[in-house]
């Protein structure tokens, strides 16, 4: 990386506006703030004197409680707003929501939104930075940054990696996200999932679609496994959970298809026994309790990126 780069974006909508390089930056910017959060104090002057708004206008614990804990370890200031207790149950648009937090004069504003674009409409109309915490079907940038980081951390590389992501890819922000990801800094991405959770074109978003469970998993090296998003559907597509634990959750025969120090992902929440054997979700070669805490670093560094911390 070049000394004189200097990280181009005001926002943080998504990774398909992100080069390989931005990408690698955001990551060793993480690397560097992880420290902080294993010290006996977990403080930092960084933001001193920012104020952060987290607009989670869709239910959420890790990565909102993330984001907070993120901004609190850098001295931010930070105030949440939720779907519930915000003007927008009285039937305010989301747009006039933010311009009226705009004019308390934010540093950032963190939204997740039920609808895809949500983030990108808001930036087009507020002068804070503002960072997508999820939004609809489209992307979740923070959470693929957070896996990215975990995986490299515990193979070393990204590039010539083979991701296997299994699930419901259509409705799954996280998996857009990883793909163009994972995609992007040179490692190969296969999927599976049911033909009714699949989306047309995910050839030219960077994986490969395949026909069962154990071709995406064959010889993978990383395994993530997505929640069924039944809030997202508007008309069933599954027969039954208990259909779709029985062809597309991932056992520890699914894994025997992986290579044997293959590291299991989830984003969670976890439904067990559905996309996820316990067993697995608890054992040696989960990281998905690295990925909560990688979560923390990741959102720092973006704060930190797109606020002018010193």
């Amino acid at each position: 990386m070049s000394a004189e780069y200097i990280f181009p974006h005001r926002h943080i909508l998504g990774l398909a506006e992100m080069a390989d390089v931005d990408i690698d930056f955001i990551l060793k910017t993480a690397e560097s703030f992880k420290e902080i959060s294993q010290r006996s104090i977990k403080k930092v002057p960084t933001l001193r004197g920012k104020t952060v708004i987290n607009l989670f206008l869709e239910p959420s614990t890790r990565t909102r409680l993330s984001f907070e804990v993120a901004a609190k370890r850098m001295s931010a200031d930070t105030f949440n707003i939720s779907g519930a207790g915000s003007s927008a149950a009285k039937g305010e648009t989301m747009v006039d929501t933010a311009r009226n937090l705009a004019a308390m004069n934010p540093d950032c504003i963190i939204i997740r939104h039920s609808c895809s674009g949500s983030p990108g409409l808001l930036a087009r109309h507020i002068p804070a930075p503002v960072i997508n915490a999820g939004d609809g079907t489209h992307e979740h940038p923070s959470q693929a940054l957070l896996d990215l980081m975990t995986v490299r951390e515990h193979k070393g590389r990204l590039a010539g990696l083979k991701v296997a992501i299994i699930g419901d890819i259509t409705h799954s922000r996280v998996a857009h996200s990883n793909i163009i990801g994972f995609s992007r800094m040179g490692a190969r991405v296969r999927v599976a999932g049911p033909a009714t959770l699949m989306p047309p074109g995910i050839a030219a978003m960077g994986a490969e679609c395949c026909s069962s469970v154990q071709e995406a998993v064959s010889g993978a090296d990383v395994v993530m496994a997505l929640r069924v998003q039944k809030e997202r559907q508007r008309d069933p597509l599954l027969p039954s959970l208990r259909e779709y634990a029985i062809f597309y959750g991932i056992t520890p025969e699914v894994m025997a298809h992986a290579r044997p120090d293959a590291i299991i992902m989830h984003p969670g929440p976890i439904n067990r026994g559905v996309e996820l054997d316990p067993a697995l979700a608890d054992g040696p070669h989960s990281v998905i309790l690295d990925q909560v805490t990688n979560g923390v670093a990741v959102r720092m560094a973006l704060l930190y990126l797109i606020m002018g911390g010193e």
